[in-house]
């Protein structure tokens, strides 16, 4: 069991005033059977009062409308968790499962990784176990890199290069597991040491989920704080919106996660 702080910021710089912005954030955790958020704040600028919600995957939203003037846009979320409290997470009462079962969006095979698959499909061991075998082979085979792939990329796109970069490893492995019949699903969080948010893939195994993380290698566990879920990345988006004016947008982020005092 381990226990994180936390903080992901986020400021987006205007060259021209925003007179009208509409958001939505889908980057704060929340409590599951394998970590518990003892603290989280929020502080958003300018300052205004925002709503929470969930979207159709139960990932916790804060979104609004801005009707002022101003040309800066910020995000700040900080907080502890507890993390590695369970192997994995049972699948809830109401859980959808169905829709992790098939290809979707940009972690549909081609022809390259169905080839792939074919050559290292694993013939024996638990859905778990064959999942693991994956893992380990595509990190075997596949090359971290940043800059060659973006967040249009798709899994086949990032196989036939040969490199990419965590979103690039989960939506391959999630293409391998269905071509394998194990349901998988993509993951979006934050990992200590990172500097930035992280990608991993859950597979479904004997009614529970357990996290993958292709891009090290290793199971997700006490070093990880889980945000998002859903069928590819798109639908882990940590913030998207529209803006009236605005011209030019720069847009940083910076995300911190390090073991706090137990």
């Amino acid at each position: 069991m381990g226990k994180l702080r936390f903080e992901y910021w986020m400021e987006i710089a205007y060259s021209e005033p925003v007179t009208e912005c509409h958001y939505t954030f889908k980057c704060l955790p929340r409590d599951t059977e394998t970590q518990r958020i003892e603290e989280l704040n929020i502080e958003i600028t300018p300052p205004h009062e925002h709503q929470q919600g969930e979207d159709s995957f139960g990932n916790l939203m804060i979104y609004d409308n801005l009707y002022c003037e101003h040309d800066r846009f910020g995000f700040w979320m900080y907080g502890v968790a507890r993390t590695g409290l369970a192997e994995g997470e049972p699948v809830g009462a109401d859980e959808f499962v169905g829709r992790y079962r098939y290809p979707y969006g940009l972690n549909r095979a081609g022809d390259g990784i169905r080839a792939y698959f074919a050559a290292n499909a694993p013939d024996a061991g638990s859905p778990r176990e064959r999942a693991v075998y994956l893992m380990h082979r595509l990190h075997r085979d596949f090359r971290y890199e940043k800059g060659v792939t973006n967040i249009s990329t798709t899994a086949e796109q990032a196989w036939r290069m040969g490199c990419g970069v965590c979103q690039d490893y989960a939506h391959i492995l999630i293409a391998l597991c269905h071509l394998a019949g194990i349901p998988a699903r993509y993951v979006t969080g934050m990992m200590a040491g990172e500097g930035y948010s992280h990608a991993w893939v859950e597979i479904l195994a004997d009614g529970v989920w357990y996290g993958l993380d292709p891009t090290n290698d290793c199971p997700a566990g006490e070093h990880y704080i889980k945000i998002g879920i859903g069928r590819d990345a798109e639908d882990c988006l940590i913030n998207k919106g529209m803006v009236t004016g605005g011209g030019v947008q720069t847009q940083n982020v910076v995300v911190r996660v390090e073991e706090a005092e137990r």
